[in-house]
């Protein structure tokens, strides 16, 4: 299969039958969370494991579902958790009139059974369905669709309210991201309100520019990557106050005066191209880790690459191996190195550099990016940050703080 990161043109790029893309702009069959939730998107017999997942056989996961009768495509998939266990989480699919239900990748006993018997008063062969759970819904249920009706299953009575969701288009799949709810249609979604079934803004949009690890000829680069859905790979802000954030072959650049534009990596930072795993600021430069090599950047207009640059990465910061995140914060003179559980303090003017002050992170067990600023240091776990006023509450909190959305308070996405 082509590599997800690669350039594509929506309009001019082909799949084959045996490598689906989910940059083709295929129709998915069904979308949903698994138990750790990573979105899969279901597409024949594939599975895409993330927004920029490769296409995997559904049989390596789910052996069961494949052996179901003539089984071409899965109707509808969702997650579902249980009230009285919050960390039991189904993963429910619906093939024909048949449901599948599995718990940490295994058929739960007495499945598949008669989807009259799981969910009485639903019809069979759907289009699509999705968890609603309180308060976004009345009472804690799940959506059906089938053509234009929507039916409302009472997870707890059993009870069954039909409804037309007049707004929207009839949905093939059906995803709850962050507690929004999305009607995938075709290559499109529309965002839309799970009560009333009412869609609201510019919708709808393409699937490739927000769920998707895809490139768009022409398309809103800023817009997109603004709301993207897809977690940041690296993030960092400069003594001026302008924030850098990277995904894929894209990065966002904020002024200290909040302007946001978008442009690809390689134009800016062309020795890198694409697929920077960690950043930060150090003495008017910016520091970027890629596999085993560091590069160096002159902060400005213009980035060029300074003299000797890239170095290896043990050589410059002294330490081996893949870098989850980078950052400083008030002392200039360390940079805080993120690696898997564990962090590190490197002194940027010691010579040679080593790694140390090995410490143990206790409530997260993977960070995506990290920056500090004038608002404390933030800490980029899939889609989501959180504050936190140093260093060393990070590294020693015994519970989290409070959850901010990436896309919505870091670059003002409004929806």
């Amino acid at each position: 299969m082509p590599d997800p990161h690669q350039k594509h043109d929506h309009n001019n790029h082909q799949s084959t039958q045996n490598n689906p893309d989910p940059c083709d702009g295929l129709e998915m069959d069904a979308v949903a969370l698994n138990e750790e939730g990573v979105p899969y998107f279901f597409k024949g017999d594939y599975v895409f494991k993330g927004f920029g997942g490769q296409a995997k056989m559904i049989n390596k996961s789910f052996p069961e579902v494949d052996n179901h009768h003539q089984m071409d495509h899965i109707d509808a998939a969702f997650r579902m958790h249980h009230d009285d266990d919050p960390t039991h989480n189904n993963i429910f699919f619906i093939l024909d009139d048949m449901v599948y239900s599995y718990y940490q990748y295994k058929l739960e006993e007495g499945y598949p059974k008669n989807i009259s018997e799981v969910f009485p008063g639903i019809p069979d062969h759907l289009d699509a369905a999705v968890e609603c759970p309180k308060p976004e819904c009345d009472e804690h249920s799940v959506i059906f669709f089938k053509g234009h009706d929507s039916y409302h299953f009472n997870v707890k009575t059993k009870a069954v309210e039909k409804k037309k969701f007049e707004s929207m288009p009839n949905c093939t799949s059906a995803f709850r991201f962050m507690e929004h709810y999305y009607c995938f249609h075709g290559h499109m979604f529309s965002k839309f309100d799970p009560k009333t079934g009412e869609v609201h803004g510019k919708q709808p949009k393409d699937v490739r520019d927000y769920f998707m690890r895809c490139s768009s000829e022409g398309s809103n680069h800023t817009e997109r990557e603004r709301c993207s859905r897809v977690h940041l790979d690296a993030v960092t802000s400069d003594q001026a106050g302008h924030m850098y954030a990277f995904r894929g072959h894209y990065f966002l650049q904020k002024d200290k005066d909040g302007v946001l534009k978008a442009d690809t990596i390689e134009h800016a930072f062309k020795e890198l191209h694409s697929d920077v795993e960690a950043v930060f600021s150090h003495d008017d430069h910016l520091y970027m880790i890629k596999d085993d090599n560091v590069f160096a950047y002159t902060v400005g207009e213009n980035h060029t690459l300074l003299d000797g640059y890239p170095k290896p990465l043990k050589e410059e910061l002294g330490i081996e191996g893949h870098i989850d995140a980078a950052f400083v914060c008030e002392d200039h003179q360390h940079v805080h190195i993120i690696k898997g559980q564990h962090i590190y303090n490197v002194d940027m003017k010691a010579s040679p550099r080593a790694a140390t002050g090995k410490g143990k992170l206790l409530l997260l067990s993977k960070v995506n990016a990290a920056m500090c600023g004038p608002e404390g240091l933030k800490v980029i776990v899939g889609n989501n940050y959180y504050r936190y006023n140093s260093t060393m509450l990070f590294v020693a909190g015994r519970a989290l703080p409070e959850q901010h959305r990436v896309s919505q308070e870091l670059f003002g996405c409004d929806h």
